[in-house]
């Protein structure tokens, strides 16, 4: 995973690139998110049962590719972050070993009271370059965020 680099919030205005946010997901990962998110569909955790039903090995989650854009902006824009929204649609699987990279633009910008709020489109891509989930996240930096 890509580590910390975030920038002053002062300096983020609307058309400004994330950096690229790298994941390579791994079937024990799988295992573990099914686990507490309670997710039992074996077309997570069991292989043979994922072949049955087309696919090349088991699935990454739905919610565990948005845990993936939210993991990216806390990674952009540091831990003391308020998601007012994040939204995501999974267009395309993606299985253990893909490289999944997860890029972004900021679309507007809101500064009030110390507070910086920030509208992001989000995309994860696997390695081949198809997208796998688009997103859209409302997330505020500074100030008091109530």
């Amino acid at each position: 995973m890509t580590t910390n680099i975030t920038p002053d919030p002062a300096a983020i205005v609307p058309g400004t690139v994330l950096p690229e946010w790298r994941v390579r997901p791994t079937n024990l990962q799988l295992f573990r998110f099914s686990a507490v998110t309670w997710n039992a569909h074996r077309i997570h955790y069991d292989q043979e049962y994922a072949r049955v039903e087309g696919y090349p090995n088991v699935l990454v989650q739905s919610h565990l590719h948005g845990a993936f854009l939210a993991e990216a902006l806390v990674a952009w824009l540091g831990q003391d972050l308020l998601f007012r929204e994040l939204s995501w649609r999974n267009k395309h699987y993606a299985v253990p070993g893909d490289e999944l990279t997860v890029s972004g633009t900021v679309v507007a910008v809101e500064r009030e009271a110390g507070e910086h709020v920030f509208e992001i489109d989000l995309a994860e891509h696997n390695q081949g370059g198809t997208l796998c989930a688009p997103g859209r996240a409302v997330v505020v930096t500074g100030g008091a965020r109530r």
